[in-house]
């Protein structure tokens, strides 16, 4: 039987290359094919930068409540269908039904939602000057790109286009290959929502793709989704002409939990910051130092919860909470590492091996692993490596784990969990990084700016904070009286 065909989505309905070139998507939890997709080759491309012009025309003519009825529209759409586009996501990424269900389409959804609700609300300043006086708009940049991550598809597809289309840009965006079709169904909601055609496009392919987002003249921004090595390589496209960036990228996240930390929840943060979403969440906190006098209590809980509580399998069963890594490639790397960490002398206290659960065989499961003994010079302490590894440290001093926990290039996340009121507050006020929780984690609403210090990252996501980097601030001079001139 013939692999399904998905076409690229460009000008309000899907476009067919000109070359045939496709590429193949695997379901990570079987290890099978299940369709394949089109490259957006030259001609695609320059189809979708054209439409987008066009459809910028369009939609930044129109009033704010205009713009914000169609995303309104388009929310009800993504909700009403949560269940057939969780499905999509689980078997894109990998991950367990009972997370994309609950999580994937309901937070994509938040967004659009989010920023439908300030699309109306945009304004500038007036100041008067003595007579004349001054103003300010707040206009959209014009054609921007979204360049998207594959362990949440559709939610970060809807994170980069909710407050772009809100402030009157269009966008061509390219999800990831591995995870390709989570755009192209919102594209179809956006369309049937009401949206002009060329608004949002969906461009599919791997880096040559991304490259040319990013050093194509006619786009305005480029904003990414993806690991460190990669947004540099973004970085370096858009300023050679001197376009604007948003990057959210990489971390290794510190979770520090004090001696007088609520037990229980601290656990919980801990497990939920290293294996949700099967540890492939960027902002995880995969460093977890915990207090001399806590730990021996934290670590027999963390490992009676993670050898008892976490059930692997066919990610579509309602039971699966744990699910598989996005591709073979990606499982032998984490293997890599988990080698890694036994070989420089870190303490194997959990998982460390691959999983073949009973019928998905061929899915690219590891175990939870939890490794105790660990120290701040080792591998795994120090690069990300995007997979259910968690190193646990010990730490008695606070000044001395503050400076521990900002002794990294990242500064994506981190979390505290103590009941000491100021002390929370004190240590999170001296992490280096943008996303921060006192006594919770990974909690992202809508509402909440994210995005990460150093080398994790370039402006902000989500939060009315996101309006300034989609828009730029036009100041109008008016002159109320006679020009003076000296000639």
């Amino acid at each position: 039987m013939p692999l399904t065909r998905y076409q690229n989505f460009v000008a309000g309905q899907p476009m067919a290359n000109s070359t045939g070139e496709t590429f193949e998507v695997v379901n990570p939890g079987t290890g099978e094919v299940i369709y394949e997709v089109e490259v957006a080759d030259e001609s695609v491309r320059q189809a979708a930068l054209e439409s987008a012009r066009e459809g910028f025309a369009t939609w930044s003519a129109m009033t704010g409540m205009e713009r914000a009825r169609i995303l309104n529209r388009a929310v009800a759409m993504l909700r009403e269908r949560n269940d057939e586009l969780a499905k999509v996501e689980v078997l894109d990424t990998g991950k367990p039904w009972q997370e994309a269900s609950e999580v994937d389409v309901n937070t994509g959804a938040d967004s659009l939602e989010f920023y439908a609700g300030l699309a109306p609300a945009l304004e500038g300043n007036q100041q008067d000057l003595g007579g004349d006086f001054y103003y300010t708009r707040r206009e959209p940049l014009g054609v921007c790109a979204g360049i998207g991550a594959w362990n949440y598809p559709l939610q970060i597809a809807c994170w980069k286009s909710a407050p772009a289309l809100a402030c009157g840009n269009s966008m061509i965006f390219k999800p990831s290959e591995e995870t390709p079709l989570g755009a192209l169904k919102l594209a179809e909601i956006l369309m049937e929502a009401g949206m002009p055609a060329g608004v949002f496009n969906v461009v599919q392919g791997a880096g040559e793709v991304g490259s040319w987002l990013s050093h194509e003249p006619g786009i305005d921004k480029v904003s990414i989704t993806g690991e460190v090595g990669t947004g540099k390589k973004v970085m370096a496209g858009a300023a050679t002409t001197l376009k604007e960036v948003t990057m959210e990228l990489g971390g290794k996240s510190p979770l520090i939990i004090f001696d007088d930390a609520e037990i229980d929840n601290a656990v919980s943060a801990a497990m939920l910051a290293n294996f949700y979403t099967q540890g492939e969440i960027c902002t995880n906190g995969t460093r977890v130092f915990v207090h001399e006098d806590l730990y021996p209590t934290f670590i027999e809980k963390v490992l009676e919860r993670t050898r008892n509580n976490i059930i692997a399998g066919d990610t579509l069963n309602p039971e699966t909470n744990f699910g598989a890594l996005i591709s073979a490639k990606h499982r032998d790397l984490v293997m890599d590492y988990i080698r890694k960490g036994v070989e420089e002398g870190a303490t194997l206290a959990c998982g460390g091996e691959e999983l073949s659960p009973q019928g998905v065989e061929g899915g690219y499961f590891v175990a939870p692993t939890v490794f105790t003994g660990c120290t701040d010079d080792m591998t795994i302490v120090k690069e990300e490596i995007f997979g259910p590894v968690m190193s646990v440290l010990t730490f008695r001093d606070e000044d001395d784990v503050i400076r521990r926990a900002n002794n990294t290039q990242y500064g994506l996340a981190a979390g505290v969990f103590t009941r000491d009121i100021k002390r929370a507050h004190r240590v999170i006020h001296q992490i280096q990084a943008g996303i921060c929780w006192i006594n919770a984690y990974n909690e992202s609403p809508s509402e909440m700016p994210v995005g990460g210090y150093k080398q994790s990252g370039i402006g902000r996501e989500n939060g009315a904070a996101t309006i300034n980097h989609y828009t730029q601030l036009k100041s109008v001079y008016v002159g109320m009286g006679d020009i003076e001139a000296p000639f």
